[in-house]
C-alpha cells in the first residue's frame, strides 16, 4: 500500500473515505483507520494509495469528538452493491453499530466513487446533491448513491481525497476533487488539520 507520495497515481477505480472518533479493539481513533486501512487492503479490495490521516471537527461541529479521517484509492472488482456490503462487514470487525446517524463511531466507511459510475441515476444523484441542509440529518437515501450526494460540501473527505486522486471529475458537477476544494470556504479547509506530516 503507497502512502499519498505519488499524486499521479491513477491505478484505482474507487475512493473510500475513512473516519473514527471513538475507541475500538485497534485502539485510538488513529489506529483504528490505520488498523481499518489494512483490513480494506485485502482481496477483494487493493489500496493502491492512501491518503495522510487528518483530523476534523465532528460534523455537526460541537456534537461529538473530534474525527481522524483519511481517504484510501482502491481497486476492486466487486459490483458497487457487493463493496458496500464488504465495506459494512469491516466496520462490524471494528465494533461499529449501524443505530443512529451522525453520532460517535467507531469505524465509518463511506465509498464515495467507482470510476464515473452515477447510481442509481442522474435524476436521483441531483436531487441528493441539492438536499437542503435542513433536512440532510433527517433523511436518508433508501439506496445507494453514487458518487457520494455530500462529498463536494465536506472538507474532511475532499481534503484528503486531493491527496490520492486531486483529479477525479465529478460526473454530475462537472469539477474535480482539487476544484470543488476550492470551492469551498476557507475556514472549512482550514480546519481539516494533518495528523501526519
Amino acid at each position: 500500500m503507497s502512502q499519498a507520495s505519488n499524486p499521479s497515481l491513477r491505478e484505482g477505480n474507487l475512493l473510500v473515505a475513512l473516519g473514527s472518533n471513538a475507541t475500538s479493539k485497534a485502539g485510538d481513533p488513529a489506529d483504528t483507520v490505520r488498523a481499518a486501512l489494512a483490513s480494506l487492503d485485502r482481496a477483494p479490495v487493493k489500496v493502491v494509495a492512501r491518503s495522510r490521516l487528518y483530523v476534523s471537527p465532528f460534523v455537526p461541529a460541537g456534537a461529538e469528538p473530534d474525527v481522524i479521517n483519511a481517504v484510501a484509492l482502491c481497486k476492486s472488482d466487486l459490483s458497487a452493491s457487493d463493496l458496500l456490503g464488504h465495506l459494512h462487514e469491516i466496520e462490524a470487525e471494528f465494533d461499529r453499530e449501524r443505530k443512529v446517524r451522525w453520532t460517535t463511531r467507531t469505524l465509518d466507511l463511506d465509498l464515495l466513487t467507482m470510476d464515473q459510475i452515477v447510481l442509481p441515476d442522474q435524476s436521483t444523484l441531483r436531487e441528493w446533491v441539492t438536499l437542503p441542509s435542513k433536512d440532510q440529518q433527517t433523511l436518508a437515501p433508501e439506496t445507494l448513491i453514487l458518487p457520494h450526494p455530500r462529498m463536494h460540501e465536506r472538507a474532511f473527505v475532499l481534503v484528503p481525497a486531493a491527496d490520492v486522486a486531486p483529479d477525479w471529475r465529478h460526473p454530475l458537477l462537472g469539477k474535480t476533487i482539487r476544484e470543488m476544494l476550492a470551492d469551498l470556504p476557507k475556514s472549512d479547509v482550514e480546519a481539516v488539520r494533518p495528523l501526519e506530516a
